[in-house]
């Protein structure tokens, strides 16, 4: 083994993306990327033909990816994979996988967490991007989870405030069913919402305590208000499109920043980074740069492509394990839930 270069192979399979990325010393040579499209055509992710869609992908994903890294795989020094949070079927895949090919290769095997993977694709070596020093605050905000974490290390990092009911990628997608836009609807109301005025509608602000969020009482206050305005008029939702996905994207990202204004002054730290996908909402990064005018913040956004669910950040947290010579045996098993 060259100790001047370890290459990394990730494998995401957590939920409908099928993902292999090749890392070298921390830097990507390649993120290959399958996505799916069934599940447009039912309004959201069906477990079940997410996980036949990863066992049709994996391997050509994987192919795809040490080909375009321009390694073979017998360059590769470790696996790492996402042994969870996730859909347990899609996770299966992977991991099985992984286990397959690290005993083939005769190779170490690193289970990695995927909301854990969200946070430190901030340290992924890429030109132009400033990785954060600690300790910072991280907010991950996707389909599944929003919560804010206090990262003290790489494997250091405590939740201090998550959702209670849905997660912000699920206000998103859920207001957008109601809209009558195809899923996924959170991209589209981002889209709309650059159109619209962001005041014309003020939808309420949960009250929840401390730094928890709630946004299933949102959802349905957007409900009940299209409701009443169709009963008024039937054309209401295509003739004020872009001012509703601007009023309520306003209220999202408002509670975002104001939970993350609350756990900046209770810990008095103010370098703040987001993860997951809905940190590729245009809204919230522009509220996340204006925080560095307002409140003083050191902001961190990560590149594009490294917000979605990715190997690329399986991939990072594999070689940041890699240097502890932090591996798991073949014992291991997925886990749709994992805590930090």
């Amino acid at each position: 083994m060259n100790p001047q270069k370890i290459y990394i192979l990730g494998i995401e399979s957590s939920c409908d993306d099928t993902s292999a990325a090749i890392l070298c010393n921390g830097k990507v040579l390649s993120n290959v990327v399958a996505s799916q499209k069934i599940h447009e055509l039912y309004g959201g992710v069906v477990p079940e033909l997410a996980s036949r869609a990863h066992q049709q992908n994996i391997v050509p994903v994987i192919d795809q990816a040490i080909k375009q890294a321009g390694i073979d795989k017998n360059d590769l020094n470790a696996i790492a994979f996402t042994r969870g949070p996730g859909l347990m079927g899609s996770l299966l895949v992977g991991t099985s996988f992984a286990k397959s090919l690290a005993l083939a290769l005769d190779i170490p095997l690193i289970d990695v967490n995927h909301m854990q993977a969200h946070i430190l694709a901030h340290f992924i070596d890429e030109d132009e991007f400033e990785k954060p020093e600690f300790p910072f605050l991280a907010m991950t905000i996707s389909g599944g989870h929003t919560q804010i974490v206090k990262v003290n290390d790489h494997f250091d990092m405590e939740i201090i405030g998550e959702t209670i009911d849905d997660a912000v990628g699920e206000a998103f997608d859920k207001s957008a069913k109601i809209l009558g836009f195809p899923y996924p609807g959170g991209p589209l109301i981002d889209k709309y919402a650059q159109l619209g005025d962001p005041k014309a509608y003020p939808f309420p602000k949960p009250k929840v305590g401390d730094l928890n969020f709630s946004f299933s009482g949102l959802k349905t206050s957007v409900l009940y208000f299209i409701q009443k305005k169709i009963k008024e008029n039937p054309n209401f939702i295509e003739e004020n499109r872009n001012d509703i996905c601007a009023s309520l994207q306003y209220t999202i990202i408002n509670i975002l920043i104001d939970k993350l204004k609350k756990a900046s002054k209770q810990t008095g730290i103010k370098r703040i980074a987001i993860g997951g996908g809905v940190s590729a909402n245009s809204g919230i990064r522009k509220a996340l740069k204006e925080g560095e005018q307002k409140y003083g913040w050191q902001t961190f956004v990560p590149k594009f492509e490294y917000t979605t669910d990715n190997a690329a950040m399986i991939g990072i947290v594999g070689y940041l394990k890699f240097l502890k010579k932090d591996f798991t045996d073949m014992s291991v098993v997925a886990k749709a839930r994992v805590k930090f």
